[in-house]
């Protein structure tokens, strides 16, 4: 009993030791965080007729997720530069599209994304209005945005991932399985593109379990998570055996 009670004391000791220093971090981190919003603000308050220091307070205070102060400062910057250039605005009015997009306020998201219309920005609203939709579990509309983007930005791998996830929703394995293979030609350590396009090699009859391996090595909270998602391909693939043999017997 009195070794079981000392390993108790000495486990509560290290739990405490533990909490002490998670508590030292969290306040840390919290200081360098107001730290950095402070300096911001100054910048705001010594320079206000600069479009750029009121995003990047927003896009700070949004990292904090203090959606209200970041909608409520560049709903005041879109008042202040009503007058402003047209880059101006959309700058920011893309800026109060992250922050319903951040705060899961698609809807909103969509309504500004799509409001933009500044050819600079008009790729990251593409690919901000196909993330709304996907969010939505909207994926033909995300799909038609997703490759909008693509027009412009045909190499690259976060878009082409966006593609292969949207047409893995809807089905369409064999294509999804050409825009993972993109993603992996410039992302081979790509835990959730290799995890994917295992899913598609599965569904397709191809060898999967190289890809398998490398999501579990390169990406391996993906890959604990997908695992369901795994057994659940795994039945439909069975199902389809079973009625494929039911059809040739009969």
């Amino acid at each position: 009993m009195a070794n079981n009670s000392d390993k108790i004391k000495k486990l509560q000791k290290q739990n405490q030791e533990n909490q002490r220093k998670y508590t030292k971090k969290r306040e840390a981190e919290e200081a360098k965080a107001k730290e950095a919003i402070h300096k911001l603000v100054q910048k705001v308050d010594q320079d206000p007729n600069n479009y750029h220091h009121y995003y990047d307070l927003a896009t700070f205070l949004v990292e904090a997720k203090d959606y209200e102060q970041a909608e409520e400062l560049l709903m005041k910057a879109l008042g202040l530069f009503d007058k402003a250039s047209q880059d101006v605005k959309n700058t920011l009015q893309f800026g109060l599209g992250n922050v319903y997009y951040a705060a899961a306020e698609y809807d909103k998201a969509i309504k500004i994304f799509q409001g933009i219309k500044d050819k600079k920005l008009q790729a990251e609203s593409y690919i901000m209005l196909a993330q709304s939709y996907m969010a939505k579990g909207d994926n033909k509309r995300a799909m038609v945005f997703a490759l909008s983007a693509q027009s412009s930005r045909h190499d690259d791998p976060d878009v082409n991932q966006m593609i292969g996830d949207n047409l893995l929703a809807l089905g369409n394995f064999a294509q999804a399985g050409e825009f993972y293979d993109n993603v992996l030609k410039t992302e081979a350590e790509n835990g959730k593109a290799n995890f994917n396009r295992g899913i598609v090699a599965m569904v397709n009859g191809e060898a999967f379990d190289k890809y398998f391996e490398k999501a579990k090595q390169d990406d391996p909270v993906y890959f604990k998570n997908g695992q369901r998602k795994l057994k659940d391909i795994e039945k439909v693939i069975q199902i389809n055996k079973d009625k494929n043999k039911d059809k040739k017997q009969k």
